[in-house]
């Protein structure tokens, strides 16, 4: 089993838009040949587009983008964006009139922290794939993670910086890799140790606020956070297969972040199978939980204080 990079994974370009000054940004999952597709929506609050497609049951068996942004519900605008570059390259579902890309995406909330008034639109979906092109991608105060923040259960005071994560493996030809935006209500823990990462933090005292003596304090604000990522594989997996191991991968979610799933987290699963190699199923599902767990630690582990949010980095 050996690290690699989750571009090493053929058939996928992934890139980032961000406008750093607005605290907001968009990253593109592209598979120009198709990929089967899944998704599992665990979250309270979810700002989500094109998932009900995505249902075993359902006609079309290949997508061709997933998109990840900030900006809310609003940010689901940047899929506009995948659509016009994926059409411009001849690249959709055949209708025989059209040829109708299939893009799916979530948006995380990031409205708070920037200007919530710019969010990811269209041009700023088309930029971030025309960076796929090139298929670099930078973690922490990047792409869809720009304006991510953790630990916000006891109030956005005491939040830190959250960001963009990846991490890949290889184990046999078995290529499994993630990529996760990660604007968490609760605290990133190491998925190993469980030592707190990013998280609620008072700054005057330079301490991490224990969570179980302040349950009382606890303030939930609707739909304010969300984890969103996506699984790639090389495995041949069908669309109730895909939507299974974007299931399990959220055992990484709890592995990496503590609390999980709340109400005011709308935290979304996508899986995208490039179908090159045979492989058990279970095999894939094990190696997804992993390595999300450790591109949720890699993004804020990557990420740098920024709108007034300390970073892992920095204490």
């Amino acid at each position: 089993m050996k690290e690699i990079k989750i571009t090493d994974i053929k058939g996928i370009q992934i890139g980032s838009y961000e406008d750093a000054q607005a605290a907001t940004g968009c990253t593109v999952i592209i598979a120009k040949d198709g990929a089967t597709a899944g998704v599992d929506v665990r979250g309270g609050a979810p700002a989500t587009r094109e998932t009900d497609l995505l249902n075993p049951k359902n006609l079309v068996s290949k997508i061709h983008a997933i998109m990840l942004s900030g900006g809310s519900a609003f940010g689901l605008d940047a899929c506009s964006g995948a659509m016009q570059y994926l059409e411009e390259n001849d690249i959709g579902f055949d209708m025989h009139v059209a040829k109708v890309p299939i893009v799916c995406g979530a948006s995380l909330f990031d409205l708070s922290v920037g200007n919530p008034n710019i969010r990811p639109d269209k041009q700023m979906g088309y930029k971030a794939c025309v960076n796929s092109e090139k298929n670099e991608i930078l973690e922490g105060n990047y792409g869809a993670g720009c304006g991510a923040s953790v630990g916000k259960l006891l109030g956005p005071q005491y939040a830190m910086k959250g960001g963009l994560g990846t991490y890949a493996m290889d184990f046999d030809g078995v290529q499994v890799g993630a990529v996760v935006a990660v604007n968490a209500c609760g605290n990133v823990v190491d998925y190993q140790s469980r030592e707190i990462l990013a998280g609620t933090y008072n700054k005057q005292k330079h301490a991490f606020i224990d969570l179980d003596n302040a349950m009382q304090n606890i303030r939930q604000t609707p739909g304010a956070n969300t984890t969103i990522g996506c699984i790639v594989t090389n495995v041949k997996l069908d669309k109730a297969q895909c939507t299974k191991i974007a299931s399990i991968a959220h055992n990484g979610y709890a592995l990496a972040i503590s609390p999980v799933h709340t109400m005011s987290d709308g935290d979304t699963i996508f899986v995208m199978s490039t179908n090159e190699i045979e492989a058990e199923v279970d095999v894939v599902g094990i190696l997804a939980t992993k390595v999300m767990a450790i591109a949720i630690n890699n993004a804020v582990r990557k990420a740098k204080s920024a709108y007034g949010l300390l970073a892992y980095q920095d204490i």
